[in-house]
Formats: C-alpha cells, structure tokens, sequence
C-alpha cells in the first residue's frame, strides 16, 4: 500500500504521457494514478475494467519495460514509476465488486471457441452489448496460455477462478471439455441459431526443430511441459533449445521443483524473451548457451555446431566441429502454431501459409460471421496485444450481426 502511494505521488501527469503511448492498449495511466491519489479507487478499477477486461492479469504478465514503464519519462535519467504495480493493487481490489454494465438481453447467440483471453474479452464484450454468449473450450479451466501456459509464480490461477465467477455472474455460458472440430463443429453452431462465431484457440501445436532425435523419451515440447509439469520426471541435467519468454518459464519451472542444473541454447546472441525474465532466470541459477545450433538429438543429450554471426546477428556460417551436451533431459521452446481440427472441419475457413486463420483488417476470416482474433491470427503474442485486437473485433462482430437485421 505504501509503496503503491509512493510510486503514485511521484507520477508528474505529463501533458504528453509517454507511458500511454507505450501501451498498446492505451491505458489512460495519468487518470488511473489521478483517481487513486483522490481515494476514487473503484472510479479506478471500473475504467481499467472497462479499456481492459484483463487489466489485472496484464498487470502481472505484461513486458512493462517495453511498454509503459519503459517509457515514462522518468526512466530516462533514473527509475520509471512502477506503473504495474499501481494498476495491479486497483485492479485487484475492485475485480469482485465492481458491477458491470450490460444491456437488455437481445436474444441473439453468439459463440466463443476458445476460453484464452482474447476469448474471455471477446466474451465480455459481447454480453456488454446484449449477447447471448456461450463459450466453448476444449479443457475444464478457462484462461487458455494463462491457464496452462503460464506458471503459478508469475500468475496465481486463484485468479483466473475469480474470473470464471466473474463470467458466470454476468450470465455468459461456458461448455468446459468441449472441442469444437470433434463432435461437435462450427456448421453445428450455425444450425443451432449463433448469429456469430468467435475463434480464439490460440497456438498449442509445438513448433519442431525437424532433427533426428525429437521422438526419443526424454524429450519434451515446452508448451506441453507447462501445461502439466508435475507429470514430467525429469533428471539432473536439463537442456533447453530456445532462449524465448516459454523457455524462460520452463527453466524457472524446473529450477523451482529441485535440484537441478538448466542450460538454455540460443542459435544467435540475443533473446527476444523480456529482460526481466532473462534476469530473474539467470538469478535462479539458469545457464546460457549462444550461438550453438541444434543438430540432432541422442539419448544422453543434443548435439550442437557453434555459429558464427555477422555485425547485424545474423548467421553466416558455422564451425564444423560437433559439440555434444550431455542431458538427462531435453526440451524444445521453439514457439508454437495453431492446430488444424477447425480448418479441416470447417468449409470456406482458410489458414495462412503459416497455419495461421486469415482475416480482414476487421477480425472476419474467409467465411463470413465467422471471426478470429489472438494468437492463432497473429501468432504467439501478449496477452494485451490479444485482448487490444479482440475489442476491436468484438466491434465488428456487433455491426455484422446488426448488419443481417438489415
């Protein structure tokens, strides 16, 4: 609490906010810091809600020092206030209690695959606006890569329960262990009455290196291993082949659950992870590997050829002896893609090259009153890149359904 008052009283309410242009969906912080320094903290909390359904979740899992914090002003000659932390304590506090408005039910359906949050704010933008809104997904707990993409350290699942509370409390349905592109399909939904379809599945289909080895028993696919790390047995010495912000996690994960040593292997020098992930990783005891390029897998580890890189990062070349790390396990963190059940089940639904669905500018793909947004549009990204591009999309979804009417 003192904390949070000190960070606000430092707050100089710039004329031109920097820190609001760095985020990407525009968070008015100046007004957020304003209305808590004057007691108005609900006043606070309902305006994030509403700018941002999941402002509290993006609060902990967001990359500030690419976007708000790293950006105010203050940060140029010091430390930038801690604007997570401030929205974090409002948003907190107001999620139970703060009532949301809705219109009268105007009995039109709409359906939600995917319960990830650029599914949950589709959701709750829809039932805003008067929808009836049903959302199915494929496994029992909603929150999707927040679920069982994420690890309890960094966000409490107690959250995302408050959530589900949350959505049943407004009225909207969800059918947990439900896949649409298994029993039931998308022309299903239309037949029942949905006036639109939201996909939101996101990218849960793991990227692979294509080298001889990724069958053998003791290795894993990242994105699989975080969903449920507690089925894994894994020995002393761990190999990670992928320095992004899931590898991040699984090192962090791993490190957290005994005695082991971790080594994350780059093919270049650099990450894309956040900063603040690669330091607290490096912190618990992680270690680094760059420039070292898988080239098969064995049974007591990866097999690597070291790069050699250019002025720019790229690689050139690379040096002709074989490196040999020995493993008891080994992990590919490579990203993901999306999978293909909708696509094939689906006439008129096209994918991109890359797997991905594709949309107009507005969110609708191939076949119309059918409309995506999230990861599996635009590939594994932020949670509020997710949730900016689904209230857009939640806009068309309402002007098309009203557009039928005519």
């Amino acid at each position: 609490m003192v904390h949070v008052i000190e960070e606000a009283e430092r707050c100089l309410q710039c004329k031109k906010p920097l820190c609001r242009t760095g985020c990407p969906i525009n968070t008015d912080i100046p007004e957020m810091i304003k209305k808590l320094k004057e007691n108005k903290v609900k006043e606070a909390g309902c305006m994030l809600f509403e700018n941002n359904p999941l402002s509290v979740i993006c609060s902990l899992v967001c990359d500030h020092q690419k976007q708000c914090e790293g950006h105010c002003v203050l940060s140029r000659k010091g430390e930038g206030i801690h604007i997570s932390s401030i929205e974090n304590y409002i948003s907190e506090a107001c999620l139970d209690q703060m009532e949301i408005d809705m219109e009268k039910s105007n009995g039109k359906m709409v359906a939600v695959i995917g319960a990830g949050p650029a599914g949950i704010t589709i959701a709750i933008e829809m039932k805003k606006r008067g929808y009836d809104v049903t959302i199915f997904d494929a496994r029992d707990k909603i929150g999707g890569v927040l679920q069982y993409g994420i690890p309890e350290f960094r966000l409490p699942k107690s959250l995302l329960a408050r959530y589900r509370k949350k959505l049943d409390k407004m009225g909207i349905n969800i059918r947990p262990n439900t896949t649409i592109g298994g029993a039931l399909v998308i022309d299903d939904l239309l037949r029942d009455g949905y006036k639109a379809i939201f996909i939101g599945t996101g990218v849960w289909r793991p990227k692979k290196l294509s080298i001889p080895g990724e069958t053998l028993g003791n290795v894993h696919f990242a994105i699989d291993f975080l969903a449920n790390p507690d089925a894994y047995t894994l020995g002393k010495n761990i190999a990670i082949i992928g320095v992004g912000n899931t590898a991040m996690d699984v090192a962090r994960t791993i490190m957290r659950s005994g005695e082991h040593k971790v080594t994350l292997f780059a093919r270049r020098n650099t990450s894309e992870a956040a900063t603040e992930e690669i330091e607290y990783t490096k912190l618990e005891g992680a270690e680094f590997s760059w420039c070292m390029r898988p080239i098969r897998i064995e049974k007591d580890g990866p097999v690597f050829k070291r790069t050699i890189l250019d002025e720019n990062g790229a690689i050139i070349k690379e040096e002709e002896e074989e490196i040999k790390f020995y493993a008891d396990n080994t992990i590919i963190a490579i990203s993901q893609g999306p999978k293909s059940k909708l696509v094939d089940t689906t006439e008129g639904l096209k994918p991109s090259a890359n797997g991905l669905l594709l949309t107009d500018e507005n969110g609708e793909t191939t076949r119309a009153g059918i409309f995506a947004a999230g990861d599996v549009v635009l590939g594994a990204r932020t949670v509020v890149e997710a949730v900016s591009y689904a209230k857009k999309v939640a806009q068309s979804m309402d002007e098309y359904i009203k557009s039928l009417e005519l």
